[in-house]
């Protein structure tokens, strides 16, 4: 399955592509959020589906996608995990995973503006793959990881480089400001997607290809990572885990580029669709 979520935000209905179609499913009568995730949502809503087959209203393409999935408990990502990011960025590949979080406030739907944080100069990209965890895990074993995968979905991990290298302490301070986290636009289901170890993502800038590499390139492989991060605290369903980026991010280059206001940021990865967020300039409420 292929599950959506749209309308204006904090007001987001659920929904599903079906044959690239988009439907809605208010009439499930729940939300895409841990409560779901905990009560079997998945394979519920693959029954609701087969009964109203060809019955669902579907949604008008103008409409505004909201993130796949409820705001999870947690945003939970991995540094460095592309070997190229890693020599890009000056950075030695590290010898267990780098975490660090980004804030719920960051989360934002897959074509949301993206706002420069006030007082930015160095705002970044950067294109991964995200996965939802489907139920909850704690202390669990690397062999069992898989079955605690909801799906997967794309993510643009923005960054403030200034925030993030230049202001002691932890990376989150560029990672975490409002906007810097948009994801989707859908969760895919694992049975819809191939191989992920091998699958493409990219991202453009002004239509100038930056980033193009494959999920191949993971130094920590998925399983092991949500064995690893569930040593260290209970993840819930709805969590998400993002879990690298590849080489071409504006920070590697030489010298830097970074966005700026009327930038068009476009991403993907190999079945898991595509989205683009315009740059804007911070402006008060």
């Amino acid at each position: 399955m292929k599950l959506i979520r749209y309308g204006q935000p904090g007001h987001e209905k659920p929904g599903v592509i079906i044959q690239d179609q988009m439907f809605d499913v208010s009439a499930f009568g729940e939300d895409y959020n841990e409560t779901f995730f905990t009560t079997n949502g998945l394979q519920r809503l693959a029954e609701f589906l087969q009964a109203h087959e060809g019955r669902l209203a579907p949604i008008a393409a103008g409409e505004r996608l909201g993130p796949p999935v409820a705001r999870p408990s947690k945003i939970l990502c991995i540094g460095l995990n592309y070997a190229d990011h890693a020599r890009e960025t000056g950075a030695t590949p590290p010898p267990e995973p780098v975490l660090f979080m980004k804030s719920t406030t960051a989360y934002v739907g897959p074509n949301d503006d993206l706002i420069i944080p006030k007082n930015s100069t160095k705002t970044d990209w950067e294109v991964e793959l995200a996965v939802v965890i489907g139920k909850r895990a704690s202390y669990i074993s690397e062999a069992d990881a898989p079955a605690c995968i909801a799906g997967y979905a794309l993510h643009n991990d923005v960054s403030e480089r200034e925030f993030q290298l230049e202001r002691s302490g932890t990376w989150d301070k560029g990672k975490g400001c409002d906007t810097f986290a948009p994801v989707g636009p859908f969760l895919a289901t694992p049975d819809e997607i191939g191989d992920v170890n091998n699958l493409r993502l990219w991202l453009s800038v002004n239509g100038q290809m930056m980033q193009d590499g494959t999920t191949a390139n993971l130094i920590f492989k998925i399983p092991f990572l949500i064995s690893y991060l569930s040593q260290f605290m209970t993840l819930l369903p709805g969590d998400i885990i993002s879990t690298g980026t590849p080489a071409g991010v504006g920070l590697g280059m030489k010298p830097p580029v970074y966005l700026k206001p009327g930038d068009i940021v476009e991403l993907g990865i190999d079945g898991l669709g595509a989205s683009r967020q315009e740059v804007k300039a911070y402006a008060p409420a």
